[in-house]
């Protein structure tokens, strides 16, 4: 397993409206493997792998490059920065946090923190208090020079590295790094087998507020299927009912049958579904009551598509301490590639 790739795609930060650098990487990365490959205006990159006859069914992996973070939207006299969210945050998850603040100037450490009284002087009714996302600022640690440094606009994200736990992998921006690391490792391993369809992997940007870059991309090439890359829960942990479980690590990847943006294509759920049991690929059906995904997107673009989505397990999706399975991974990936490889 390319475990490597999936490092540098998840350490590298690209928020919303900023997905640039995973896109630059991407591209070096995927030289020689498509036929095509452009970026259209909103930044999202298209690659196409051309099938062997015309009027061949076209195929589209929907795989978002974005991962949630802030925007600074204000800087004190002093140097602190706020912030708006791009993406959605529990402000539980953000105390005392180490960031990266990205400018055209490059990249300065920092840290973030609530504003108010450490716990020392504090009451215990202040204490119970969880502040807002808005009330959280940024440290970093040059005072008024930061105000010549930062300016509105400018990103923020996790400053956490990618780490591998036995058969687990942990790390910011597995949401949904995993999807792209897919895109690429799908297109390797077909080879020059699934020239029957004409595929596009698309990567595609501002998932996280919206499926914004999808709905444009799958707009463009009117897919007649479109498969959404990306993760779901794993709440396979105490305190979550069983209900609530959504996907168990280790179980195999997950069919996607319905969340808060679409519900799949019941003969294409059958159809990947039976691929799974014949080829002895783990897969576990999975659904989400809220929450989207960009399979949305690739469904209901101009005269709308088949779609499903294909994802992978996740503990404690939007935070830095994101986790799967090394083995859920090897499914998705597996399963991509051999229903790519029945055309």
């Amino acid at each position: 397993m390319n475990t490597d790739l999936l490092k540098r795609l998840c350490e590298m930060p690209g928020v919303p409206g900023n997905e640039h650098r995973v896109r630059d990487l991407i591209t070096s990365e995927i030289k020689g493997m498509f036929d095509e490959v452009t970026t259209d205006p909103m930044g999202s990159l298209l690659c196409r792998r051309d099938a062997k006859k015309k009027g061949a069914p076209r195929i589209m992996l929907l795989c978002h490059m974005d991962e949630i973070g802030f925007l600074v939207s204000h800087i004190t006299k002093d140097g602190y920065l706020y912030l708006q969210p791009v993406g959605g945050f529990d402000p539980r998850n953000l105390f005392s946090r180490r960031v990266l603040v990205c400018t055209d100037q490059g990249d300065f450490k920092g840290v973030m923190n609530p504003g108010g009284k450490p716990i020392h002087i504090s009451s215990p009714e202040d204490r119970k208090k969880v502040p807002e996302v808005t009330e959280f600022f940024v440290d970093l640690g040059m005072g008024k020079a930061a105000c010549d440094k930062v300016k509105i606009g400018d990103f923020v994200v996790m400053d956490e590295p990618f780490t591998e736990m036995g058969d687990k992998v942990v790390s910011k921006a597995l949401d949904n790094r995993i999807a792209c690391w897919l895109g690429i490792e799908a297109i390797r391993a077909l080879g020059k087998k699934g020239r029957g369809a004409e595929i596009h992997v698309a990567f595609t940007c501002q998932e996280e507020v919206g499926l914004r870059g999808a709905r444009t991309a799958a707009y463009a090439i009117k897919p007649d299927i479109g498969l959404g890359i990306d993760v779901t829960l794993a709440c396979d942990t105490p305190g979550i009912p069983e209900k609530d479980v959504t996907t168990t690590q280790g179980a195999g990847f997950g069919l996607h049958v319905r969340d808060g943006s679409f519900i799949a294509d019941k003969a294409l759920v059958s159809e990947i579904e039976a691929i799974a049991i014949k080829k002895k690929i783990p897969y576990q059906r999975t659904m989400l009551a809220a929450g989207g995904q960009d399979g949305a997107a690739a469904q209901q673009a101009a005269a709308g598509a088949r779609a499903v989505g294909i994802v992978v397990g996740t503990r404690y999706i939007h935070t830095v301490t994101e986790m799967v399975d090394k083995a859920d991974l090897q499914a998705a990936l597996d399963i991509l590639v051999a229903y790519l490889s029945e055309f």
